[in-house]
């Protein structure tokens, strides 16, 4: 479980243990990690911190290495750390932020696990993406494989996480394909608008202090979830046994209101409202290329 020590990450974590399963909390502080999991020691299952930045490759590949070394099962990859709308960046190997963080470190954690993934089908993996991979009212998110670092186009923040949460689903969507009849499935989700710090870096630090003291606690109103809620929507991914039947579907839980009035509000699986979603030649274009940002002469 990446991001696993706050949000609906953190619920989704407890939740699993109280089921009695042991889950390994992938995250960039480790002492946050401990802290947050300590909690957990009278809970039937157990968790545990290991040390992953998204925003390095190599990072994420000690952490897999890391991880092979000390477990030889792995039922469930929840890919689930995120950032939202932060200001232009680039990751540690020169990546657009959000482009490195939400979407390339995800997809190069998930090659890296398929071997463990597949020994231990029938197993699946989880793409937490977002109802933004549909865009703003303004303009449909869309991938630009000649421009993922936004090098040629006027940064903005929002529609470059809109871009990232696509790329997570068209992943899932793509890998689907490649993993027919091996036990593996895997998904995208809709985790719903979820109280958490995820906006953060959208404001600037006033903002977030009246956010947080303020207007959080009146946002329930407007539809919001806690994120013991969130964390429905990649449970139900995980656990539930019809779940696989829909291997490289997209999942949301809420009522949100897409325009194509054909899908219903809400619903396991959705059929995303964004026509690029449903482009399988986009979607293997963009693994094709994911595989050689991340150094990696084939899938698997």
């Amino acid at each position: 479980m990446t991001g696993a020590n706050s949000g609906a990450g953190l619920a989704t974590t407890e939740q699993l243990v109280r089921q009695s399963a042991h889950v390994v909390g992938a995250c960039r502080r480790v002492d946050a990690g401990r802290e947050a999991f300590a909690g957990f020691g009278s809970l039937p299952g157990t968790a545990e911190v290991m040390e992953l930045d998204l925003g390095s490759l190599a990072s994420v590949r000690r952490f897999a290495d890391a991880f092979a070394t000390k477990h030889d099962r792995l039922d469930g990859l929840a890919n689930n750390a995120g950032l939202m709308g932060v200001p232009q960046g680039t990751t540690e190997d020169g990546f657009e932020t959000q482009f490195g963080v939400n979407y390339l470190g995800h997809f190069l954690l998930t090659e890296l696990l398929l071997d463990t993934l597949k020994a231990s089908a029938p197993s699946r993996v989880v793409n937490v993406s977002s109802v933004a991979h549909v865009g703003t009212r303004r303009q449909v998110a869309e991938i630009h494989l000649d421009d993922l670092n936004w090098e040629d186009r006027e940064y903005r923040g929002i529609m470059a996480y809109s871009e990232s949460k696509l790329a997570m689903l068209l992943h899932a969507s793509h890998v689907a394909r490649l993993l027919e009849g091996t036990g593996v499935s895997i998904f995208s989700n809709h985790p719903g608008w979820v109280r958490s710090n995820l906006a953060a870096g959208m404001m600037p630090g006033w903002a977030n202090s009246i956010w947080n003291v303020m207007l959080r606690p009146l946002s329930r109103p407007l539809g919001t979830l806690s994120a013991f809620e969130g964390a429905q929507t990649t449970l139900h991914c995980l656990l539930d046994e019809d779940a696989p039947t829909h291997s490289g579907g997209y999942f949301s839980q809420n009522s949100v209101l897409y325009p194509n009035r054909e899908n219903r509000p809400g619903g396991w699986p959705m059929s995303s409202p964004n026509p690029h979603a449903h482009d399988t030649a986009l979607a293997a274009r963009l693994y094709d290329r994911s595989l050689q940002l991340v150094g990696l002469a084939s899938g698997g």
